[in-house]
């Protein structure tokens, strides 16, 4: 059963190839308990996102695997599958972390080998040279990026590989809030390049997942 105040979308994996993801930072400590509890029940693997530090305190007696710094938890996370499909993530700056990790742990939990490159921005440009052939092997990539987010024109502009922008909110003065970020990524030159919200690594993640073949 669902909780009373949540009704879950149990077959959406089955639907649309992505299992309902839970949003978590609007929802109180005892709506996540009930979430999390309903899948314990079914057996059912759960990824929640964007909690905030109380949740995370008020939910460590439970049996989570908590990042607290991309500010997701997970309940029985299954094995990224031998032969998965391959996903690089790239990330401009340390500061983009929270939202590159994310990503990493909703496109894991989505079934994909994901792989992270910290702190390759554009400022130190042989930061990302000197990663660049093994970067390059990767059929997909998600950049993530926030300032006037270059990474995403410079790296599309390398690799074969499309690349999925995520564009971060850090910033200050005209790049607050990620929206210098976006629309560099909106008005790149470079071609093969899509991009999903500000700050949104899950979908950028969810987006890999339908974008790459499954295993088999």
């Amino acid at each position: 059963m669902s909780p009373p105040h949540t009704v879950i979308d149990w077959e959406r994996g089955a639907r649309t190839g992505v299992p309902e993801v839970v949003f978590a930072q609007s929802k109180t400590v005892e709506q996540l308990r009930a979430i999390v509890e309903a899948h314990h029940e079914r057996g059912r693997a759960l990824l929640m996102t964007r909690l905030t530090a109380p949740q995370i305190a008020a939910l460590a007696d439970l049996p989570l695997d908590i990042d607290p710094l991309a500010r997701t938890a997970t309940l029985a996370a299954p094995e990224v599958p031998s032969g998965a499909p391959r996903l690089g993530i790239v990330t401009a700056g340390t500061s983009d972390l929270p939202v590159a990790r994310e990503a990493l742990h909703a496109a894991r939990f989505l079934g994909l080998d994901a792989v992270l490159y910290e702190d390759l921005g554009v400022a130190g440009l042989w930061r990302l040279q000197d990663r660049l052939d093994e970067i390059a092997g990767f059929p997909l990539l998600i950049a993530v990026a926030g300032m006037e987010a270059a990474l995403f024109s410079v790296l599309a502009g390398l690799v074969r590989a499309p690349v999925i922008a995520v564009p971060t909110s850090v910033g200050y003065g005209v790049s607050e809030g990620g929206k210098a970020a976006l629309s560099s990524a909106l008005a790149s030159c470079a071609p093969g390049i899509v991009t999903v919200n500000i700050d949104n690594g899950f979908g950028a993640a969810a987006a890999a997942r339908k974008f790459l073949p499954a295993p088999g």
